[in-house]
C-alpha cells in the first residue's frame, strides 16, 4: 500500500508506477532530502508539534538512513515513487510508526521545492569554484603574454595588432560576469519553501524561520503559492550556465582555430588531444569540439524547462517533475566542461613567432597610420582615404606598409616623414593604446591587478 493509498480501492497499474515515478533520477536528492527532513522534525519537537524525543528518534534514524545510503547499504524502490516517499518508506521500516509523523505540516509540494533549493544552492558553490580556478588560469596565463603581440581580428579579417594577454582577459570579463550571474541566483535560491504546505501553509504553528535558519537560507518564501510553484530558480541557473556554456564554447572555437596548421598559434597538449583511426598525422582539439557542442545541450535543458513551465496554471503540478532532469543535466554538464577545458588551456603551447608574423600582415596598423596623420593635423576622414590609397598600391605591388619607402609615402601625400616607420611598429601600435581597458602593457598590468583582487576577494 503506498503512503497516500488511503483513498483509493486498487492499486496502481504497473505503467502507472513507471511513468509516475521520479525515484530514478531524483534519487540524487536523498541528502537534502533527509537533512530537510531532520530540520523539519526538530522544529515540530521544539513547537509541541510532535514529542521532542520523537522529533529525536526521527532524527536518529535519519542520519542511520544517510550514512547506509552514501556507503551503498540502501536500495530505492519504484514502487514509492520518488526520493521523498522512499525515505519515508525506509524510515518507517527502521523506526516503527513514529516515522508516520515526520510528514507532519508539510507536503511534498513543499518538500521537492526545499529539495531543490538545497541541491541548487549547493551546486552553485562548486561550480563557482570551478569557475574561479579557470579564472586564476587564465590571469596566470595572461600574466605571462603582455608582450606577445598577435593580430586581433573583426570578421576573422586582421584587424588591429594587440596582445595574447588582452585576448585572453576578454575572456576572464565573460567569466566574471558567469561568477557574479552565480552568486545572485545563489541568493535568489536562498529562500525557504517549507511551509508552504500543498500550496495553502497548514493549521499547525510551524517555526519557519528556525527551519530557514537551520539550514542556512537567508528568508522564509513570503507567499505559500509561490512557495511550491517557483522554479525561477531552475531557470535562472540554466539561463547562467548556457551563456557561460556560450562563452566556453566561443573560446573552445578560438582554440580549434588556433590550433590548426593554418593559424598555429597554439600547441595543446597531447593529453588534451586525439588522434585519427585512419590519418596518422592527425592531432585533433576534440576537447575543445566536444566542449563547443555541449554548449546546444545546455541550451535544450534551458529551452526544456521554459516550455514546461510557460502555461502552468497555479500553484502546483506534476509537470513540474520535468525540472529535475534539466537541471541535474546542465549542471553535470557544466561540471564535466570547466576542469578539463581549464587543464586544456593551461597545458597548451603558446606559438609566439606565429602569432607576431600574423600580426605582421594583414596591414593590422593602417589605423596606425592613419592616426599618424591625424596627428599631423589631417582630418581622420582624410587620413582614412590616404592610407587606403597606399593599402591599395601594398596590396598592387606585393608589400606592406613597413616595407614601402618614404618616396611611395610622399607620393600618396607629401606629410609623411621618416617616424611613419616608428609610428607602424607593432610594439608601438599596442603599447600607445594606453586607454583603460586598451592592449598596451600598461592597460593590461592594470586590468591584471584588479582581475587578481577579484579574484582574491572572491575566494
Amino acid at each position: 500500500m503506498k503512503l497516500w493509498g488511503g483513498r483509493f480501492a486498487k492499486d496502481t497499474d504497473a505503467l502507472t508506477d513507471h511513468f509516475n515515478s521520479s525515484i530514478s533520477f531524483d534519487a540524487r536528492l536523498y541528502k537534502q532530502d533527509i537533512l530537510g527532513s531532520i530540520a523539519h522534525v526538530m522544529m515540530l519537537g521544539k513547537q509541541n508539534i510532535i514529542k521532542e524525543e520523537e522529533a529525536v528518534t526521527i532524527k536518529e534514524g535519519l542520519l542511520s538512513l544517510l550514512q547506509d545510503i552514501e556507503e551503498g547499504y540502501v536500495e530505492f524502490n519504484v514502487k514509492a515513487e520518488d526520493i521523498h516517499m522512499n525515505i519515508e518508506t525506509l524510515l518507517i521500516h527502521r523506526i516503527g510508526d513514529v516515522a508516520k509523523k515526520m510528514h507532519t505540516g508539510r507536503s511534498r509540494n513543499d518538500q521537492v521545492a526545499l529539495d531543490m533549493r538545497l541541491y541548487v544552492m549547493e551546486e552553485i558553490l562548486a561550480i563557482k569554484d570551478m569557475l574561479h580556478h579557470l579564472m586564476s588560469v587564465i590571469t596566470d596565463i595572461a600574466n605571462e603574454h603582455t608582450e606577445t603581440i598577435m593580430p586581433g581580428y573583426t570578421h576573422l579579417q586582421r584587424a588591429q595588432p594587440i596582445t595574447f594577454a588582452h585576448h585572453l582577459m576578454a575572456y576572464f570579463e565573460m567569466f566574471k560576469r558567469d561568477y557574479k550571474k552565480l552568486e545572485f541566483t545563489y541568493e535568489m535560491t536562498s529562500s525557504l519553501p517549507l511551509g508552504s504546505g500543498a500550496l495553502a501553509t497548514t493549521t499547525y504553528p510551524l517555526d519557519r524561520q528556525a527551519v530557514a535558519d537551520a539550514l542556512g537560507f537567508k528568508e522564509v518564501c513570503a507567499n505559500s503559492i509561490d512557495g511550491v510553484s517557483d522554479r525561477d530558480f531552475c531557470i535562472d541557473l540554466l539561463s547562467n550556465l548556457s551563456t557561460m556554456m556560450m562563452h566556453l564554447s566561443r573560446f573552445s572555437e578560438e582554440i580549434i582555430l588556433w590550433s590548426s596548421h593554418e593559424f598555429h598559434f597554439i600547441e595543446l597538449d597531447d593529453a588534451y588531444s586525439t588522434g585519427s583511426s585512419i590519418m596518422p598525422q592527425k592531432k585533433n582539439p576534440d576537447i575543445a569540439e566536444l566542449v563547443r557542442g555541449k554548449c546546444g545541450r545546455v541550451y535544450g535543458d534551458l529551452i526544456g524547462l521554459l516550455s514546461t513551465m510557460k502555461s502552468l496554471p497555479l500553484a502546483y503540478n506534476k509537470d513540474m517533475q520535468e525540472d529535475k532532469e534539466r537541471t541535474f543535466d546542465a549542471i553535470d554538464t557544466i561540471k564535466m566542461c570547466l576542469p578539463i577545458f581549464t587543464a586544456m588551456l593551461q597545458t597548451m603551447t603558446v606559438c609566439k613567432e606565429a602569432m607576431y608574423k600574423a600580426a605582421s600582415g594583414g596591414f593590422t596598423n593602417a589605423t596606425d597610420a592613419a592616426d599618424y596623420l591625424v596627428k599631423k593635423g589631417l582630418a581622420f576622414r582624410d587620413a582614412h582615404e590616404v592610407i587606403g590609397k597606399l593599402v591599395l598600391h601594398c596590396v598592387t605591388h606585393s608589400t606592406d606598409l613597413e616595407n614601402l619607402s618614404l618616396e611611395a609615402y610622399k607620393a600618396i601625400h607629401p606629410i609623411f616623414e621618416e617616424d611613419i616607420y616608428e609610428a607602424i611598429r607593432l610594439t608601438t601600435c599596442v603599447n600607445e593604446r594606453r586607454v583603460k581597458g586598451g592592449p598596451s602593457k600598461e592597460a593590461v598590468l592594470d586590468h591584471l591587478k584588479a582581475a587578481h583582487a577579484f579574484l582574491e576577494q572572491s575566494k
